[in-house]
């Protein structure tokens, strides 16, 4: 099969969503992951109609034995896996927010280890779980859904415009994400596999709120870039909408 194959996690809705209408509108396979199958029946729909070359797999980030399956998925029917794009994410709670999950001195320690499990945890396992597959791609592409929150530089910079903007649970995540793509792209290096952070700005989703300054119809092209690099293009880095972030 010469089109190329991407696994988009929480793939249903939102950015997920919008990322796989980005590239399936550049010629390419799409397989989101969604945890309710009816709802990623539904995205299916959409997107094929916007004649996306789409298929859904049902997939909780969470659980090892949806990294097990969607390993056999994509090994069974392609032997290779070239995009992978974590996108699955929480944030905790209300964002932007005054709840404990928004300060570091009194978060609860559960949420904290519920938020790192999605957002940390379970994606390392998965990238390592789908790294096989992504190493027998011509020239394999992993995306990770950060957040510009994330960034240590410009949360502690007084004169950053996200100074204020304090979500504990959820920045350090993101943070730790970071550090995963750091790590895994000098890992990667001598090979054609590329790893990057994508911020895709704050935009209008169940997340970002009605508040956000950008259209989920811009949501995805950070990612969507990211996941179709070209050979000379960079590896990890932190960026969006093609300009580099700090970490």
């Amino acid at each position: 099969m010469s089109q190329k194959v991407a696994f988009i996690t929480g793939g249903n809705r939102g950015l997920g969503y919008q990322t796989a209408l980005e590239l399936g509108r550049a010629d390419i396979k799409v397989v989101i992951g969604s945890r309710s199958l009816v709802h990623g029946e539904q995205a299916l729909a959409k997107l094929r109609a916007a004649d996306v070359k789409a298929d859904v797999l049902l997939f909780d980030i969470t659980r090892t034995a949806s990294h097990s399956s969607a390993y056999s998925y994509f090994n069974g029917k392609f032997g290779r896996l070239d995009i992978l794009v974590n996108n699955a994410g929480i944030a905790g709670g209300p964002f932007p927010g005054t709840g404990p999950e928004h300060r570091a001195a009194d978060v609860p320690l559960d949420l904290l280890h519920q938020i790192f499990e999605t957002n940390f945890f379970s994606t390392v396992a998965l990238t390592k779980a789908l790294l096989p597959l992504i190493k027998k791609s011509p020239a394999g592409r992993i995306v990770n859904l950060s957040s510009i929150l994330g960034s240590l530089t410009l949360q502690s910079d007084p004169k950053s415009p996200i100074y204020h903007a304090k979500s504990f649970a959820y920045d350090a995540s993101k943070s730790a994400l970071n550090a995963f793509t750091v790590h895994l792209a000098y890992e990667l290096r001598d090979t054609k596999i590329k790893v990057n952070s994508a911020h895709p700005g704050w935009v209008k989703t169940d997340m970002g709120g009605a508040q956000a300054t950008l259209e989920l119809s811009e949501g995805g092209r950070t990612s969507a870039a990211l996941a179709t690099l070209p050979d000379d293009g960079p590896t990890g880095g932190f960026f969006h909408l093609g300009k580099p972030l700090p970490w």
